[in-house]
This record gives C-alpha cells, structure tokens and sequence, in this order.
C-alpha cells in the first residue's frame, strides 16, 4: 500500500474554514476505509498564505478516485490557490 500526500496554498483569512472543511472530509473518508489521515499546516506565513498538507496512511487502489469524489461535494477547491498537488510515497520500513 501508498501513502498519499497532498499540499496546496490558502490564504490565511481562509484557514479555519479550510481546516474545518478538510478535518470532516476526513473524518468522513477515514470511516469509510479505516485509514489513518492527518492535515499539516506550516508555521510561518508568506505572503499572505500558508501551506498545508494533508495525509492519507496506507491508503488502496481506487482510493483516489473516491477522495476527488468527497472533495468535489465541498466548497475545498474555492479555497485553495492554485495547484492541490498529490504525490504517492511508499513505506521503506516494508519495501525491502
């Protein structure tokens, strides 16, 4: 199984309601497939804007289509500037 690591910009005056938006995403998604999620913010601003990351643990194939499904229902991507960029990653500790 992949980690799946997704980060993007938001405007600070926007950062509670996107953490509000992406912590019941995922508390929804999390249910449905028994993944373990977290979301990441960066400490210092530029800008005007922070980066944040959200994380998906051990997630199975298919798994981002339903993601982009959940999302599509929120008002996430209105948040977001730019880019909402996904990279894969997989567990060295069980690559070997």
């Amino acid at each position: 199984m992949k980690d799946l690591y997704i980060y993007y910009r938001v405007r600070s005056e926007h950062a509670r309601r996107l953490q509000l938006t992406v912590l019941a995403l995922q508390q929804s998604i999390s249910r449905e497939y028994g993944i373990v999620t977290a979301l990441k913010r960066r400490p210092e601003e530029q800008q005007g804007q922070h980066t944040w990351m959200e994380v998906y643990l051990a997630i199975p194939d298919g798994f981002d289509m339903r993601l982009e499904q959940v999302v599509a229902q929120t008002d996430l991507i209105t948040l977001i500037e730019g880019k909402r960029n996904m990279e894969y990653f997989l567990d060295c500790s069980i690559c070997a």
